[in-house]
């Protein structure tokens, strides 16, 4: 892929990925081909969360089948629970979303497969939104740390850091802090 070619795919918040879905008239779901690869079997979620908004679009796993709307909710609530990040995934021409895959980090190859420097072998675009976390409402807890598969939240001794750098806007951070001292904002 050439540096300036556009990614297939992006991160949004599990909001954004239901305005998708809602967007969608029709759904097909199949296994998640990373999930089918990890011959230990996922520890976050079942196998078939690739969710697709076009027949014609191609999956990495096997067993794809058209859903209705109902399932494609399901997915998305399995999502939510399960803490599962949503990358949607543009079509070969890169103009629009064509489906949703719901990544973790036990399975999902951009989480999983580095180049020699610990960086993520396949290309991705950070979300529309960045986390704001107010520190001295923190408890430096640590509860967001491990739900932040892109080493953006980190407890160094007894105090957690943010590189916002690394952060995609996932939003996954959000939700499992007790103290509510994270928020999302627009990336600039």
């Amino acid at each position: 892929m050439s540096e300036k070619e556009t990614p297939i795919h992006y991160v949004c918040t599990h909001a954004r990925a239901r305005e998708l879905i809602a967007a969608n008239d029709r759904f097909w779901v199949s296994n998640c081909g990373c999930r089918e690869r990890n011959t230990q079997g996922c520890k976050r979620s079942r196998v078939d969360v690739c969710l697709m908004f076009r027949e014609d679009e191609s999956s990495s796993g096997s067993g794809r089948k058209q859903i209705g709307r109902s399932e494609a909710e399901a997915i998305m609530k399995e999502a939510q629970e399960k803490r599962l990040v949503a990358r949607p995934f543009r079509n070969e021409a890169r103009d629009q979303t064509a489906g949703i895959c719901f990544c973790c980090d036990d399975c999902c190859g951009y989480f999983i497969d580095k180049d020699e420097q610990g960086n993520a072998k396949y290309a991705c675009d950070q979300g529309e939104m960045i986390e704001t976390t107010t520190i001295a409402d923190c408890t430096h807890c640590g509860e967001c740390e491990p739900v932040c598969y892109f080493y953006a939240r980190k407890m160094q001794g007894d105090k957690l850091t943010v590189d916002r750098a690394l952060c995609f806007g996932c939003g996954l951070c959000v939700g499992a802090c007790p103290t509510h001292c994270i928020t999302l904002a627009a990336r600039k």
